[in-house]
């Protein structure tokens, strides 16, 4: 029976050091959930205390309305998928997704049966007297997976299952991951770094950093809205510049440091006239025109459908410590490639624009929410 989890004020140390400082989250009953972040943000962490495998200083767990602080992890009936799949080498497929079955001491016919209908949703029935080694990575994963699901557990928690296989294979698991997950109707929490693994098979992202949740939303909202400057730059690229706020006539502009104005209507309320603020413009949502932000083509580069440059502007324009700026142009809807060297007007999507406070922590676009 799956459950809903609830995580309430917890923290983690080790030793002297706050990994995660103060974090509650509600992940949905049958929810695919992923915590996504960089290196060292506390996603694994954070995972392995929903586990039972990390002690929790303060704070709850719950599953549903069961406090599992102090249950072990043996008894929070979970199935865990890791990044190095840990099937028994010596085992075939089958008598590795036996395994939980028969420690939980069901009868033959029934482990059998519970058996056969996972082989078959995970697709290696036909592997199920071969033994690991003579499987592709793709194959062990999907062992992996239907061996964490076969016990029927509560939650299903995986930690980077992916990242051990190339590129294609990537993408084709990570499929089957999500068919599989809502076939079944498991809770999920899932960790991974990769935002395009994230983006593609979870209900809901929360996006990490420093221990700390910085946004909960889903794929979409996160790219087109993000609520602080780490979130627009982690989830895709973004463009970041400086600006401030102008108020005339009772319209409200974005002014950039060259002196551009873009006049949006999609602003808080409280923003203040020459409030100075970060503007963050996804590389997609650049035009060429006649009259526009000033630049250079640096780099130009073909990606077949796509055509990417990299452009310098002033330096007073940009926000510092960050990649160059850069436009990509649909060759589909392109009416000239440029070349390196040559000057040209970018005008950015002002529906598409998002606009933080200059330290970058917090939206100044209307509706845009921290938590979903």
């Amino acid at each position: 029976m799956s459950v809903a989890i609830t995580i309430q004020n917890v923290v983690k140390k080790f030793g002297e050091t706050t990994i995660i400082p103060d974090l509650s989250v509600e992940v949905k009953n049958g929810e695919f959930f992923t915590l996504l972040g960089p290196s060292g943000c506390g996603k694994t962490t954070l995972l392995r205390m929903i586990a039972g495998f990390n002690s929790i200083e303060d704070g709850s767990i719950y599953f549903d309305k069961k406090r599992i602080n102090d249950v072990a992890a043996h008894k929070r009936n979970i199935g865990m998928v890791f990044q190095n799949y840990a099937i028994f080498p010596h085992m075939t497929v089958r008598e590795n997704v036996e395994y939980g079955l028969k420690l939980r001491k069901l009868n033959k016919a029934e482990i059998k049966e519970k058996v056969d209908h996972i082989l078959d949703v995970v697709k290696i029935r036909d592997y199920q007297e071969r033994l690991p080694e003579r499987l592709s990575g793709g194959q062990q994963q999907r062992v992996a997976l239907a061996r964490a699901i076969v016990i029927h557990p509560s939650v299903l928690l995986m930690d980077e299952p992916l990242s051990n296989l190339d590129a294609k294979l990537r993408i084709e698991m990570r499929s089957a991951i999500r068919e599989i997950q809502k076939e079944v109707g498991i809770t999920t929490v899932y960790v991974t770094h990769d935002q395009e693994e994230a983006l593609s098979i979870s209900d809901r992202i929360a996006v990490m950093k420093d221990g700390v949740i910085q946004q909960i939303d889903r794929s979409h909202t996160l790219y087109t809205r993000p609520y602080n400057q780490f979130v627009a730059t982690f989830i895709g690229s973004s463009n970041l510049f400086k600006g401030h706020i102008k108020c005339f006539e009772g319209h409200t502009f974005v002014v950039f440091n060259d002196g551009y104005e873009v006049e949006m209507d999609n602003l808080l309320e409280t923003v203040e006239n020459g409030q100075e603020v970060c503007i963050a413009v996804r590389p997609e949502e650049f035009k060429f025109a006649e009259d526009g932000l000033s630049a250079t083509i640096h780099t130009s580069t073909f990606l077949g459908k796509y055509n990417t440059y990299q452009v310098e502007v002033e330096e007073k324009m940009i926000v510092p410590n960050l990649p160059p700026v850069e436009v990509s142009q649909d060759i589909g809807h392109a009416t000239c490639i440029y070349d390196v060297g040559e000057k040209v007007h970018l005008v950015p999507n002002a529906k598409k624009m998002n606009v933080f406070t200059a330290d970058g922590e917090k939206s100044l676009i209307k509706d845009v929410r921290r938590y979903e």
